[in-house]
């Protein structure tokens, strides 16, 4: 269905009217709607919606597009088969109650709420009402443990939470005279306690008469603050203004390829930016469905299940989703199935092929970071090449920086060029100006990835600066490195990363998670280690192998940096890790070899 073909479905708007920043954000909307198998004229063309000096996209988009609108907004379909389907319309009025609501118990302009809830009903609820009011949205992970959360709150600045029942006790011992608000029913022991636990009930927001909210609030007001994953260091607040986020979604509607009327699958957990991008943001922009499946434990064949029977159009899933699928039957391509995407770390060229294979659809790789929307991706009807991660998208300009010397270079830290025109990066990093200082210094944020620009433009992704490392005056990608680790069939996930060497200063280390059916035996070891051998140059090949499960993130990023504080803990006190295979202990793989 053509933009001008569902527009014509719609209703007549009825009394949120259009302003004059909804018709600028609409035109850069349907520009990049109508641009999108033309990744270069978009680029060349798109502009950033000048929106003016006041916008809140709850009202002033979501609002507008939602009045009168039946279509489903949200579709959330459980593991025992329950499910919801929400319309626009229903999701306005919903959150026009819980804004009401929120404003009565207290909740106002700028302050900090924070939303610790799953995949469910209320936290889009919320979303929506927290900007509708004029509050900052702060996103956090329902697997977080009462210590993570006195951190939180406590640098946060955290006035208000919302709270599924099951969760609110890890709030007991944390102090502060914030509100407390509770979803659901206590466990049925402490039900009697409920009415004077202190812990409002979220319940009680159905039975508002949505009030006229009006609520103005400044382009550059704060909107939202995320918290990083903490991959390598304490998670980082990221706070985005009320255009930096809602504004710079456009470019990763773009890079989704989604259309009017689509169905929008994003495998995403709350809390995390990503969850922000394509479960919210993004596909309420291009008025398409948010699809929602929730599992306990992951299932290919029920998940496949769901892609036939939603007829999704879009699925976006991390890496380690699409590895798991490729280690199972995928089956035959889901008949409306259109675009696959994986964003959150770089998807291996194997992991592509293997899914191109199965449904003749190829898998579009995306980048950005949550100080940032989409910044760099394979557009749709772009030409792909094996391994990249894109183009700039439209709005974006982006340089290579040399870590050393801030030279323009081919091969360098990914920059994204600041100015007045710049809409889609974060305001700053909350209660740290030293760091935003630095992440912002002349002119550029800087992402701390590292790629090479290939001759066409193309971007290929080298690694974190801190994870790309030093081999016999070598640089070597652990990335390239575990690309091609994935290529053998025992390897469902791999880690590389540098383990101290007296004569080539670093070595390739490879820690890897098996696949199902393979054991971690010398047969393995000596089966990766040669397949490795023979795929890689000397410098970048793996010489010690171990078999584990890999340290990860709350919301799925490997953690290299334990491994490699790991490695260097076991260098300085010259012991050998006993679980580790070395390629020395494998006389089959000695040959005359350079250094």
């Amino acid at each position: 269905m053509t933009e001008s073909e569902y527009s014509a479905t719609l209703p007549t708007q009825g009394a949120t009217t259009p302003s004059r920043a909804t018709s600028a954000y609409r035109a850069a909307r349907d520009q990049l709607l109508a641009l999108r198998d033309n990744h270069a004229q978009a680029a060349a063309d798109f502009e950033w919606p000048a929106v003016g000096p006041t916008f809140n996209w709850a009202t002033d988009w979501f609002d507008v597009i939602a009045t009168g609108n039946d279509r489903i907004a949200l579709w959330i379909v459980e593991e025992d088969g329950r499910e919801q389907q929400i319309s626009f319309a229903d999701m306005k009025l919903r959150s026009d109650r819980v804004a009401t609501w929120l404003q009565q118990n207290g909740v106002g302009i700028g302050d900090h709420v924070m939303l610790m809830l799953g995949n469910q009903v209320e936290i889009w609820e919320s979303m929506l009402a927290i900007m509708k009011v004029g509050a900052v949205i702060m996103p956090t992970s329902d697997m977080l443990d009462a210590g993570d959360l006195v951190d939180r709150v406590t640098r946060g600045g955290v006035q208000h939470v919302i709270a599924n029942a099951h969760d609110t006790h890890k709030f007991a011992e944390i102090a502060g005279d914030f509100t407390r608000i509770r979803v659901g029913k206590a466990a049925a022991a402490s039900v009697a306690a409920q009415s004077g636990d202190g812990w409002l009930d979220y319940a009680a927001s159905a039975a508002v008469t949505p009030a006229e909210l009006g609520v103005s609030v400044a382009s550059d007001d704060p909107s939202l603050i995320y918290f990083t994953s903490g991959t390598t260091s304490k998670p980082k607040m990221v706070l985005h203004s009320q255009t930096s986020y809602p504004v710079g979604h456009l470019s990763t509607m773009y890079w989704l390829g989604l259309q009017p009327g689509d169905v929008q699958l994003a495998i995403s957990s709350p809390g995390w930016g990503k969850h922000a991008w394509s479960c919210f943001f993004a596909p309420w922009i291009a008025e398409a469905t948010v699809f929602v499946y929730n599992y306990s434990r992951f299932d290919p064949t029920a998940l496949t299940a769901q892609l036939h029977r939603a007829k999704v159009t879009t699925f976006c899933a991390p890496p380690t989703v699409w590895r798991m699928l490729i280690q199972s039957d995928v089956g035959s391509k889901p008949a409306a199935l259109r675009e696959l995407l994986s964003a959150g770390e770089p998807l291996n060229p194997e992991v592509i092929a293997q899914i191109t294979r199965a449904w003749t659809l190829t898998i579009r790789d995306g980048y950005g970071q949550t100080e940032t929307t989409a910044i760099v991706g394979n557009a749709p009807g772009s030409e792909l090449l094996a391994g990249s991660m894109g183009l700039p998208l439209p709005g974006v300009e982006i340089a290579l920086l040399d870590p050393i010397t801030g030279a323009i270079a081919e091969e360098g830290e990914i920059c994204l060029a600041l100015s007045d025109r710049s809409v889609n990066v974060m305001t700053g990093y909350h209660g740290d100006a030293a760091l935003t200082a630095r992440a912002t210094r002349d002119g550029y944020f800087r992402t701390g990835d590292v790629a090479r620009r290939e001759p066409n433009g193309y971007l290929t992704f080298i690694g974190r600066t801190d994870d790309v490392f030093k081999s016999s005056d070598y640089k070597v990608s652990p990335f390239e490195v575990e690309s091609v680790l994935l290529e053998h069939p025992a390897v469902a996930e791999a880690a590389v990363v540098p383990a101290p060497d007296a004569t080539r200063l670093n070595i390739a280390k490879a820690y890897v998670h098996l696949a199902a059916g393979w054991e971690p035996t010398r047969e393995t070891a000596l089966a990766v280690l040669h397949h490795a051998r023979v795929g890689l140059p000397p410098y970048m090949r793996v010489r010690r192998v171990e078999f584990v499960e890999l340290p990860k993130t709350s919301s799925g990023k490997i953690r290299r940096v334990e491994l490699r504080v790991r490695e260097n803990v076991a260098a300085q006190q010259g012991v050998a890790l006993p679980d580790e295979w070395r390629d020395d202990q494998f006389p089959e793989l000695k040959r005359p070899e350079p250094k």
